[in-house]
């Protein structure tokens, strides 16, 4: 790469600064990082003011104006460290162009999302009478609102390989507001409070004695809004396995910002994936939980897992103010009676158990197996997360129950 002088776009195998950068943007929308023209056309022009001879300084300078989401940092840094190391690698990803790719993957040290964006494309599957070709569909502008339409009520388990990585990405751009009540703790009222506070005496006194007795203003108090305690139960067992990484991501996302939430992943035992949840990324949390689950794509034993549950993790129900999200097919190997023992347990010590079955997308659903039979009877309401629109309808359903005290 040449240091002086701006010059003009060209191939990043002629060796030209902006063409290298215009292709490295491309590569971060391909990791699902928000880049846009003007964010590469800034890039290229804080590189050339910046210079290249010092590596840090360049990485500094393009990360501050390609980069808006704290979460897309880590991606960039090492998206950046592989793109720029080798002239050969550059040019290998160029391919992204081709319809196959040259060389071998990266390691898998690297974050999943690393490595979509270093490898070439994948064509979609087509259904064999289609007699168009391939075409990958790519998270950026390009993407039609046809292709939108289609994978926003696209069944997660009917998805191809591309498209339920295209599909992982946005739903990690759906938040779930968690529904808040007041707690103990108070805080001074605003004017938009001061119908359900009460006085703060103490507080009354006090602007009295700055004002040589007068009172001009009456102080009050009422009680801090906070979200509910969230407790997420996640069945990986093998009928839940296209379901298990794709919601555990959205739910890693979509609460981040949630007060206290414990994550626990089922199938033949149960996993605590609450320290992987703690995590900010959510590649690095995919990558924790997918170590420490050792049953996954296995058996569902859903009744040992709340007794489990109960024996080593009761106090993380706080009373009776935790939220509970079952995710689960309700298929499971275990005595019903078992798991309705422990239901009844789970739902005297939360204030909603609410149940995220993907089987939802058949029409005509009934709970007829005796695990989802039972699970239905003890649920406090029965909700779809099968595709990104339920994802989205998720938040209002659950703001709804709560008014409803359902």
């Amino acid at each position: 790469m040449a240091s002086t002088g701006v010059q003009q776009l060209g191939d990043v195998r002629s060796g030209k600064l902006a063409g290298n950068i215009a292709a490295f943007g491309r590569a971060l929308r391909r990791a699902g990082v928000r880049t846009d023209a003007m964010r590469i056309a800034l890039a290229a022009e804080a590189a050339t003011l910046v210079g290249v001879e010092d590596k840090l300084d360049l990485s500094a300078a393009m990360e501050a104006v390609m980069v808006s989401r704290e979460q897309d940092r880590m991606v960039f840094r090492e998206l950046f460290d592989a793109w720029f190391r080798d002239p050969e690698l550059a040019n290998k990803l160029l391919a992204q162009m081709l319809p196959s790719a040259e060389g071998k993957a990266e390691p898998s040290k690297r974050r999943p999302r690393v490595r979509e964006a270093l490898s070439a494309p994948r064509a979609l599957a087509k259904p064999v009478e289609s007699a168009r070709p391939d075409r990958e569909i790519d998270f950026d502008a390009a993407m039609t609102s046809s292709d939108r339409q289609r994978l926003q009520h696209a069944d997660f388990n009917a998805l191809g390989a591309a498209e339920y990585r295209l599909v992982e990405r946005l739903a990690r751009d759906i938040r779930l507001p968690i529904p808040e009540l007041p707690s103990r703790r108070l805080r001074p009222a605003g004017d938009a409070g001061r119908q359900h506070a009460r006085m703060h005496w103490p507080g009354v006194l006090h602007e009295a004695a700055r004002t040589g007795g007068e009172i001009l203003r009456l102080p009050r108090l009422a009680r801090r809004e906070q979200p509910l305690p969230l407790l997420v139960l996640v069945d990986v067992s093998g009928s839940m396995e296209r379901y298990a990484r794709l919601l555990l991501a959205f739910l890693h996302a979509a609460t981040r910002r949630a007060g206290r939430r414990d994550v626990f992943a089922f199938g033949t035992r149960l996993t605590d994936l609450t320290p992987a949840f703690r995590l900010a990324d959510t590649d690095a949390m995919l990558g924790a939980a997918s170590l420490a689950i050792d049953d996954f794509a296995g058996g569902t034993r859903f009744g040992a897992s709340l007794a489990e549950l109960r024996r080593a993790h009761a106090r993380r129900l706080t009373g009776r103010r935790t939220l509970v999200l079952v995710i689960s097919d309700g298929l499971d190997t275990g005595e019903p009676s078992v798991l309705e023992h422990e239901l009844l347990w789970l739902k005297r010590h939360s204030r909603r158990l609410l149940w995220l079955n993907p089987l939802l997308r058949f029409e005509g659903y009934a709970p007829l197996a005796r695990g989802a039979a039972v699970l239905h009877r003890q649920a406090d309401a029965m909700l779809a997360v099968h595709n990104l629109s339920a994802l989205e309808q998720l938040a209002a359903s659950l703001a709804a129950l709560m008014r409803s005290g359902r």
